[in-house]
């Protein structure tokens, strides 16, 4: 067969490797006989007869294989089709309805710039080897729909709405629907994408690179949402890979590992009340008391105990839980895509995938939305530090260390054999912030708790000598995740003001909540680390012991304001042979529940917004289990409902007293009364507000000892009403109190003008509050 196209150009389309099989496919003008006709290919494996289609004309033309391996091309007279403003590049070659049985290889012309028609001038219809027939429009007639500066800001790493450019979108070009693929890998041969659409042939749908981004692309018509997808990868040297959409919207459940089309912009959203307001909802100055959560094991169905509840079966009985015990805001583990169920979300494939296994992305909208509605914030997971090994995953996305460093003592990750992020290459920085953004855009979350922060900073992690590598200073720190978190968080407040950012930081790193413009890292909160082992640590212990280990409690006020921290029990201190909270307290069933709403009342009067793993807020007596309900039957005793209403209590009276969380941050909200009494293991304190007449005056005996008439210092004589007692009945406790309240005498007392003489019950806390 005749052909004008030159030799050199089949061998890479067929074997797919052409960086651009626009150049050989699709629509053509050329110039015959002295005019100007379009000449149209199409590469077709699976094809036994094709025909091009101008419905507007009503004519229909055979196409003519010109190569055994399925490329067909058809000449069509030019002025059928008319003309169009996009210009194209045109072959001057010899008529293609020459009918020589030999591939001849097109003249070297210089070519001329004309105009080709519309994409939708003409459709293919083919005939299959199997007998079925189908008409379709084709993929290579559309132009492409990223611009110059989509591809600009890419490569400078600041396109920060990178999600509505990459991955698959729904368009509509000329007329005809269907979905626009686009995906960064600069170093594969080639890509083709792969589908139902397509019968996962990676031959059907080879994708156009554009140079020098290494950003590849193609429009494929007809697609509509749901349809599976992948990127068939071709590494050099010929290896060829299936890998999921690093921007996919929704992904199969696993362990499949297809992406699903998805439009985001599908739902509509209820909660523009929520987010105007949000700012004061999450002020620093204000209550937040978190409820930690994992979808999975929150609550399973009775009749099935292995399905996961859907979004939409958790979220109205969430909302009226969070109701009921006071809390402020949910923060879900890592609700993104991930492979193994047993990672609980940490290990990451799908960055901008909500995990199918509770619903659709729109379930999860839903979710939120209804939190929101109900005056409840949504805080999510976020895990820019690592990403696992799995094949359809990041690593070696192209054949080439892309997303990770090609140096394994910088590239990956001693503890949990997974990937860290090359934080130094725009493009990776890109894909992380603008994933940062998009859940706050998208999903509407309220704040992003950013996993294993210490573990970014330094390039020593978890390393012995001689195997990580210093930076270009010769120091441990890594200065590119340093400017990566950074900017983060200078991003995420500039564009969501109100919106919080949560470092779990673990080191004595400075500044971690600090402005950027003072050097800091720029987060909102961070985890008090320090202050949850101590407390542990302590509480762990028989109390007969405890006075030999008072500095555990009284030295995270040392450093309790040199950031804006958070005080978390989180899943990490009920996992790992740790057992529940309940089981590590010390002592007899009775002393045991005590302890633990000692804890409780301790954490919530100490400065720091709060944080409690699911579960504690009732007493589980069984280690957290990602596969299991929590045990929510322990409900029928009366220990484990008074564990939960205190808690209730403690969380309104945490929003009702502005003591207790206006002045988190600093020392004006916080004076010891009495920190020295080690041997007795009692500590009193007062919490002040922005007004410091508005205060309330907080007692702990961390032994099992009743303490009556003992006495502290007050700053007035005066009434002074028991706000709160943990020793209630109504808890479970032994009702030993200060009958509803104490008149304070007007006599010297720890260096204060009076003193109260108090009830301190065994193993409580009490809570009061001056009444002028």
């Amino acid at each position: 067969m005749h052909t004008t196209l030159p030799l050199g150009s089949l061998g890479p389309v067929i074997h797919g490797y052409h960086e651009n099989p626009f150049e050989v496919l699709g629509p053509h003008e050329v110039e015959y006989q002295g005019r100007r006709a379009l000449a149209v290919r199409a590469y077709l494996p699976e094809a036994d007869r094709v025909w091009v289609v101008d419905e507007a004309h009503g004519s229909m033309r055979p196409m003519r294989r010109v190569h055994p391996a399925g490329l067909y091309e058809a000449l069509v007279d030019h002025q059928e089709h008319g003309s169009s403003h996009r210009p194209a590049t045109v072959d001057k070659t010899a008529s293609l309805l020459d009918t020589h049985t030999s591939l001849v290889p097109s003249p070297t012309s210089p070519p001329t710039t004309l105009s080709p028609p519309p994409a939708t001038s003409y459709q293919l219809r083919v005939t299959y080897k199997s007998g079925e027939t189908h008409t379709m429009h084709d993929p290579y007639a559309f132009p492409p729909m990223l611009t110059d500066y989509d591809l600009h800001l890419l490569a400078e790493g600041t396109h920060w709405r990178s999600y509505e450019r990459l991955g698959a979108h729904l368009r509509i070009v000329d007329g005809v629907g269907g979905v626009n693929f686009a995906v960064w890998a600069p170093n594969a041969e080639g890509i083709a994408v792969i589908g139902e659409f397509n019968n996962w042939d990676r031959r059907s749908h080879a994708m156009r690179k554009h140079i020098p981004s290494g950003v590849w692309e193609l429009f494929i018509p007809n697609v509509p949402v749901g349809a599976l997808y992948k990127f068939a990868v071709k590494h050099r040297g010929g290896h060829v890979v299936e890998k999921c959409d690093p921007y996919g919207f929704y992904a199969e459940v696993p362990p499949r590992t297809a992406n699903i089309v998805n439009d985001l912009d599908a739902y509509q959203w209820n909660d523009a009340e929520w987010i105007r307001s949000r700012p004061q909802h999450n002020a620093l100055d204000g209550p937040i008391a978190i409820y930690e959560m994992h979808i999975g094991s929150w609550q399973r169905d009775p009749n099935d105990p292995e399905r996961w509840l859907s979004y939409g079966e958790i979220a109205p009985q969430l909302v009226e839980y969070c109701r009921k015990m006071n809390f402020t805001h949910v923060q879900l583990m890592p609700v993104s895509e991930h492979p193994f169920t047993g990672s609980w979300g940490y290990q990451t494939t799908g960055y901008y995938a909500s995990t199918s296994r509770y619903g659709t992305p729109q379930d999860l909208m839903h979710f939120v939305d209804l939190l929101h509605q109900a005056g409840i914030g949504v805080i999510i997971d976020w895990v820019p530090a690592h990403f696992p090994k799995d094949d359809h995953g990041l690593r070696r996305f192209d054949g080439s260390a892309l997303y990770e460093h090609e140096d394994p003592r910088k590239g990956e990750h001693p503890d949990w054999g997974t990937m860290i992020f090359n934080y130094g290459r725009n493009e990776v920085r890109n894909f992380l912030l603008s994933n940062a953004l998009f859940w706050l855009d998208k999903y509407h979350v309220d704040g992003l708790r950013v996993d294993a922060v210490a573990s970014m900073l330094y390039l020593d992690y978890s390393r012995n000598d001689g195997e990580w590598v210093p930076n270009c200073f010769g120091g441990r720190e890594n200065l590119e995740a340093i400017d990566f978190l950074k900017k983060f968080n200078e991003e995420v407040h500039l564009q969501y003001p109100g919106v919080l950012t949560i470092a779990e930081e673990s080191t004595a790193w400075t500044g971690v909540s600090r402005p950027t413009y003072v050097g800091g890292l720029g987060f909102s909160l961070k985890w008090n680390m320090g202050w949850m082992n101590d407390t542990r640590r302590y509480m762990h212990k028989e109390p007969i012991h405890r006075k030999y280990h008072h500095d555990e409690l009284t030295f995270s006020l040392i450093y309790a304001f040199t950031e804006n921290f958070c005080l978390p029990l989180s899943h990490d201190e009920v996992v790992h042979g740790k057992g529940s909270l309940l089981d590590q307290m010390p002592g007899d069933l009775w002393q045991k529940f005590a302890n633990l709403r000692l804890l409780y009342g301790y954490m919530w009067a100490h400065p720091g917004k709060k944080l409690l793993f699911m579960g504690g807020e009732f007493g589980q007596w069984n280690e957290w289990n990602c596969n299991e309900s929590l045990q929510w039957h322990l409900l029928k005793w009366h220990s484990h409902q008074g564990v939960q209403s205190y808690l209730a209590d403690l969380n309104a009276l945490y929003q009702r007293e502005p003591a207790l969380h206006q002045v988190d941050f600093d020392w004006f909200g916080f004076e010891w009364i009495d920190c020295h009494n080690w041997q007795d293991s009692v500590l009193s304190f007062i919490r002040k507000a922005k007004d410091p007449n508005d205060y309330v005056i907080c007692c702990c005996n961390f032994t099992p000892v009743p303490r009556v008439g003992y006495k502290i210092g007050s700053p007035e004589a005066c009434w002074f009403e028991e706000i709160s007692n943990s020793d209630s009945t109504f808890y479970g406790g032994s009702d030993l109190g200060n009958g509803g309240g104490i008149q304070a005498k007007p006599e010297e007392c720890h260096g204060r003008p009076a003193c109260l003489e108090v009830t301190l019950p065994p193993l409580a806390m009490v809570i009061l509050k001056p009444r002028r």
